[in-house]
């Protein structure tokens, strides 16, 4: 307990002296895309229907946690390969908003590539054990501060406001409210800098228990609280069929929804993949109701998923993913056939104009969440004014126990640092990529061990 209470104290006295500095003016950037915009349940590149036809991005995984974008070592020969591979967007799960972006971001643009970014990292998260203390202004500067330092490029397409937070245990549910409400404080803060039009929504676990009360719960309420569109995780289709893999059921329970679905993961390695999802991705099967997906994952990590191995990438900490990149054959060439094989479809492809919300889901044994948001914390107001300022990066003190400025509920109507606890779980599906052991902190696209990373 003691470690908690001293980076409990670090982070609430960097809450109170910190001044946030102004947000400053956007550089033009070299190479310009058409940010991607989203209409009814359907993504947009200006009046073209855009589909996510891409894959997971993370070199060293979550247990390096290393800004792939902030070094043109790492990015550069892995655009390259994003290049040979034909794909059009990737997702990166842990960037540092404390560094530059600038060469990496120029060459995916010249590529053709958008970004979809996690906004959270192990440090400056919501706590599925703790989320009304972890919900607080140290954690939102963070947040806010990432944003800062990718709004300015026309390829960030969308930012995730949280990665499998709420998982298979019905008391995890408890951390919606919150996540939710951080949804809302992004949507917030990119009006109020005056960004452009930044989408933003949330990553779901592959749990079948929660999908689809997960996937209202974000697109019900008053349209200040509702997302920009709604992924999912899927570990489903083990080289099998639209219909073994219950893609089909998939598509029905969402029909009719009113905001854009993508795949923020999808694989399998029990087999060598041949990578048959995109041809249902792109079949009207599907293009009615989902808009593409993320391929999980490009590099070679210890759970076995990658199609690129990065020399030296897994030796000490990880933290070098500067080596020379090997192909793993034959899954690197089928994906790059897949790619060609099954192209995004013209037209609107059955798309709906109708942005609708949904209702929101009553509770029930699975779902025991309150559709009250928590107001935003007091000293966090202050950066709709004055920018979040310089970010805390990867290494900073952390803002999960400063509970002195978490924000105020119903249940907690003074703000008091209290929170309820939370199981850590595992994915629904048998298939799903393991994300590590028991007692962990589940985060934006990252898993932190709480043994490895704090002494409690």
């Amino acid at each position: 307990m003691k470690t908690t209470t001293v980076l409990s104290a670090l982070a609430a006295a960097a809450a109170v002296n910190a001044t946030p500095t102004a947000t400053l003016p956007l550089k033009a950037r070299q190479t310009e895309l058409e940010p991607i915009t989203a209409t009814g349940n359907a993504f947009y590149k200006g009046k073209e229907r855009f589909f996510v036809r891409g894959i997971d991005y993370q070199p060293g995984g979550a247990a390096a946690n290393v800004d792939p974008l902030a070094d043109p070592k790492v990015c550069k020969p892995d655009i390259e390969k994003f290049k040979k591979l034909g794909i059009n967007t990737i997702r990166v799960y842990s960037t540092d908003n404390s560094k530059d972006h600038d060469e990496c971001m120029e060459e995916l643009a010249k590529a053709g590539i958008y970004v979809v970014l996690d906004a959270n990292n192990p440090l400056y998260s919501i706590n599925r054990d703790d989320p009304h203390t972890s919900y607080n202004a140290i954690y939102l500067q963070s947040v806010f501060a990432t944003i800062d330092a990718f709004a300015k490029y026309t390829n960030t397409m969308a930012f995730f406001s949280g990665n499998e937070v709420i998982h298979d245990h019905a008391n995890t549910t408890l951390t919606a409210r919150y996540v939710k409400a951080t949804d809302r404080d992004m949507r917030r803060y990119i009006k109020a800098r005056k960004y452009r039009k930044i989408l933003v929504g949330y990553s779901a676990a592959d749990v079948t228990e929660n999908r689809l009360q997960t996937a209202d719960y974000f697109n019900c309420g008053t349209d200040e609280e509702r997302s920009d569109f709604f992924a999912f995780n899927d570990y489903s289709w083990c080289t099998s069929n639209f219909i073994e893999s219950g893609w089909d059921q998939k598509v029905k329970n969402f029909t009719g929804y009113g905001l854009p679905i993508f795949l923020s993961e999808y694989g399998c390695n029990h087999n060598v993949r041949d990578f048959g999802e995109l041809e249902s991705l792109m079949h009207p099967n599907m293009t009615s109701v989902y808009s593409g997906g993320l391929m999980y994952e490009y590099s070679e990590e210890p759970n076995e998923y990658g199609i690129v191995k990065i020399e030296g990438g897994d030796k000490g900490n990880g933290f070098d993913q500067t080596g020379k990149r090997t192909e793993m054959q034959p899954e690197f060439n089928n994906l790059v056939k897949a790619m060609k094989a099954f192209p995004a479809p013209k037209g609107l492809a059955g798309a709906s104009t109708e942005n609708k919300a949904s209702k929101c889901p009553e509770n029930n044994d699975h779902w025991i969440v309150s559709t009250v948001l928590p107001e935003i914390p007091e000293e966090a107001l202050q950066y709709f004014e004055n920018g979040a300022g310089k970010g805390p990066g990867l290494n900073g003190k952390g803002s999960q126990w400063a509970g002195h400025v978490a924000s105020k509920s119903p249940e907690f109507p003074d703000g008091d640092a209290q929170g309820s606890t939370g199981g850590s779980g595992s994915d629904d599906n048998e298939n799903a990529a393991p994300r590590g052991a028991a007692s962990i902190l589940f985060v934006s696209g990252l898993v932190a061990l709480v043994a490895g990373a704090i002494s409690l």
